[in-house]
């Protein structure tokens, strides 16, 4: 059976767990070989190769650095010339480095502004070089561009902010050339690094209005959506999947 993504090439940085793990799993699932780039964890990075591989497609894990352009750039051309294309760009490599403002220094700032913002517009930038009519870019923010309700989080939400500017300037330039640009905007999502068990989790459900955490299949599953035929007359948006929490 044909399925939405057969013959596409997606890369996913950031693809070894999470949110990450599961949108690679799902574009495999719906029929694309699918590249990503992970940091530390080799084990974590075999596992996710072997789970596309079981469902038949092809698999690649870069290790990068997101905060390393030059890395970043690599990563792109690597996977572009080891599949023979590109089709399906998703950033979703990120850092969560929170705190009272006055307690952030410069270093945490340049290391969020490089992963959270200049690493999407470098692989961005490096994705168009390869990609054809009917390409898709789609990042991964955070409702926390859009709704505050805790202190702390000024400098992530700043560069989480940044993405939905890039994402319509990005929109509107690659356009003409067939190629959408989305920005998916994920709520409390339950990953090893926020548990719908965790300490503040009941207080962070109340804060939507379906009173319970995301899981990752389901941003996985709007990623697919966008990266699909379905998707094709969508594109600058940012949509926000997060359980009514920016209601």
């Amino acid at each position: 059976m044909t399925k939405n993504l057969d013959g596409k090439v997606a890369l996913v940085t950031g693809g070894s767990r999470g949110i990450g793990a599961a949108v690679v799993s799902r574009l495999a699932e719906d029929g694309a070989d699918v590249a990503f780039t992970y940091l530390q964890n080799v084990d974590r990075a075999s596992d996710v190769v072997e789970r596309v591989k079981a469902v038949g497609r092809r698999a690649m894990a870069v290790r990068a650095d997101s905060a390393d352009s030059a890395a970043v750039k690599d990563a792109v051309d690597q996977v572009a010339a080891e599949f023979g294309r590109l089709d399906i760009l998703v950033n979703n490599a990120g850092v969560f480095l929170i705190g009272p403002v006055e307690e952030l220094g410069l270093d945490e700032f340049e290391r969020t502004v490089a992963v959270n913002v200049r690493a999407p517009f470098v692989a961005a930038k490096a994705a168009a070089v390869h990609m054809r009519h009917g390409g898709r870019i789609i990042s991964i923010g955070s409702n926390a561009a859009q709704r505050m309700v805790f202190p702390g989080f000024t400098l992530y939400a700043m560069s989480k902010s940044a993405l939905i500017g890039l994402t319509k300037g990005l929109g509107r330039e690659l356009g003409p050339r067939g190629i959408t640009v989305n920005l998916i905007n994920p709520g409390p999502t339950d990953t090893d690094l926020s548990p719908a068990d965790g300490p503040d989790a009941d207080m962070i459900k109340g804060f939507t209005a379906l009173g319970r955490y995301g899981t990752p299949d389901e941003i996985a599953g709007a990623v697919a959506y966008l990266a699909g035929p379905d998707g094709r007359y969508l594109t600058g948006a940012t949509i926000n999947i997060d359980g009514g929490f920016t209601i």
